[in-house]
């Protein structure tokens, strides 16, 4: 690879990182590793080919176009955790991710029913998690922050916003909503 491919690859990774909160490479291996998947299966499961899959986890591609896929990944994270948390057995798991592979997507604020508390209500980190990732799905973090950096001066409750859940880390939002909760 030449300096210029890795160049564009290290943009990609960051690109990735600011857009997904880390690079899809390292997301893609864990979500192989706790699932128990191979490449194909999990491209299957999301709706990509495998080479998209693979031209996104080397950094080739920076960025997931379709929205649905993009739900299908946080689908499978969720899933992750509650195989990890022994919350859902393998079995289940396996189930879960051929409902996953059929999901269509849809408005990314409006599915919630997989993450819920015990009221049925969405959890915070699902909320925050949805909110990221349609402001993550228009800009970059670095354009949402200058976007904010402008409306600071007229609506700095915009502006903070902005900062916290278009730009910052899920565990950071997930905090400043629990604070200004109490």
């Amino acid at each position: 690879m030449d300096a210029a491919q890795q160049e564009a690859t290290a943009r990609a990774r960051e690109l990735q990182r600011n857009w997904y909160g880390e690079p899809l490479g390292a997301l893609f291996r864990k979500l192989i590793d706790d699932l128990g998947l191979n490449q194909a299966r999990l491209a299957a499961v999301l709706g990509l080919s495998a080479p998209m899959l693979s031209q996104l986890m080397s950094g080739q591609r920076a960025k997931i176009g379709n929205p649905a896929v993009v739900q299908r990944v946080q689908l499978l994270q969720e899933l992750a955790a509650q195989v990890a948390d022994g919350s859902v057995s393998a079995a289940e798991a396996t189930d879960r991710m051929d409902e996953i592979k059929k999901s269509q997507g849809g408005s990314v604020l409006n599915n919630t029913t997989h993450t819920t508390s015990s009221s049925g209500a969405p959890t915070v980190k699902r909320v925050v998690r949805e909110i990221q990732s349609l402001l993550r799905s228009v800009a970059a973090a670095g354009d949402i922050i200058d976007a904010a950096d402008s409306l600071a001066p007229s609506h700095p409750e915009l502006a903070e916003f902005l900062r916290v859940y278009g730009a910052g880390r899920t565990s950071d939002a997930v905090a400043h909503y629990q604070s200004h909760q109490n």
